[in-house]
């Protein structure tokens, strides 16, 4: 999605010709590729562990870390490998997207027009708050898992990746449409 902004504010008279199926098939491709990269690990990791009787987990899913909670074995070595995987998957496409976004900024601030740059702006602003709440969330959950915190703070985390995002995703989105628009109008008078 930032890549489609990315061209099509940045150069705009060869977007057509840049993002066409095949480049799109190739992006999904990467990213589902990327995505299951780390499954392995993950998987092999939790099945090699000893788990003792106690089978509840303390939070809303069957997350990988609380799971990991439930083990009598050591599981220093399972978390840092799923840290270490984890992180070129989520910082990767998050660097992507921000240098994107940086290079969108940079046009923005060329248009001379107040008008022009409210439009460019409009246009990615709400994939850029989807983006900021999705990676916050994650980064907060994986990407600095402190076992001395809140159970409660990192479930109400996960809520707003698992929940929120996918929730609200729609809506961000739809409040462009006029009619939206209206019918929102509608229902809050």
């Amino acid at each position: 999605m930032s890549y489609d902004r990315y061209l099509a504010i940045c150069n705009p008279l060869r977007y057509s010709s840049l993002m066409n199926h095949k480049l799109c098939v190739k992006l999904i491709a990467m990213s589902w590729l990327l995505a299951l990269s780390v499954t392995p690990v993950t998987v092999i990791s939790a099945a090699t562990q000893e788990f003792c009787n106690q089978n509840t987990i303390n939070h809303f899913f069957c997350d990988y870390f609380p799971l990991l909670e439930l083990s009598c074995s050591d599981t220093s070595l399972a978390r840092i490998l799923t840290i270490i995987f984890s992180v070129p998957v989520v910082l990767f496409p998050f660097s992507l997207i921000i240098g994107s976004y940086i290079c969108i900024a940079h046009e923005i601030l060329k248009i001379v027009s107040s008008i022009g740059r409210q439009k460019a702006f409009s246009t990615c602003s709400s994939h850029l708050a989807v983006v900021s709440i999705f990676y916050g969330s994650l980064i907060g959950v994986y990407g600095v898992p402190i076992k001395n915190e809140s159970q409660t703070i990192i479930k109400v985390i996960s809520l707003l990746y698992t929940v929120v995002t996918p929730f609200i995703n729609p809506m961000i989105y739809s409040l462009k449409n006029t009619d939206m628009k209206n019918a929102l109008k509608n229902v809050l008078q």
